[in-house]
């Protein structure tokens, strides 16, 4: 299956309790879009967040974060990986 980073900008001051909160989220509903968020990282400083997963499409993995309630700003696939 494809390899997705996904970007999401804004999160200023982002704790890690946060994002583990943010990420059980899409957990709890990537099933019923045929992804698998594998993991997540942040950066509080710049707001910035990363997320990796393994979907059918960048628009299921759109679908699973706007219902999670938090909508990235990019997609991008990861066509190689070493």
């Amino acid at each position: 299956m494809p390899q997705f980073m996904d970007v999401h900008h804004g999160m200023k001051g982002i704790s890690a309790d946060q994002l583990m909160r943010a990420h059980q989220a899409d957990l709890a509903i990537e099933d019923e879009e045929g992804v698998h968020f594998e993991k997540a990282w942040a950066d509080p400083e710049s707001g910035t967040v990363y997320c990796l997963s393994e979907a059918p499409s960048a628009e299921a993995i759109q679908r699973v974060h706007e219902r999670a309630g938090h909508r990235p700003d990019e997609i991008h696939p990861v066509p190689l990986t070493v």
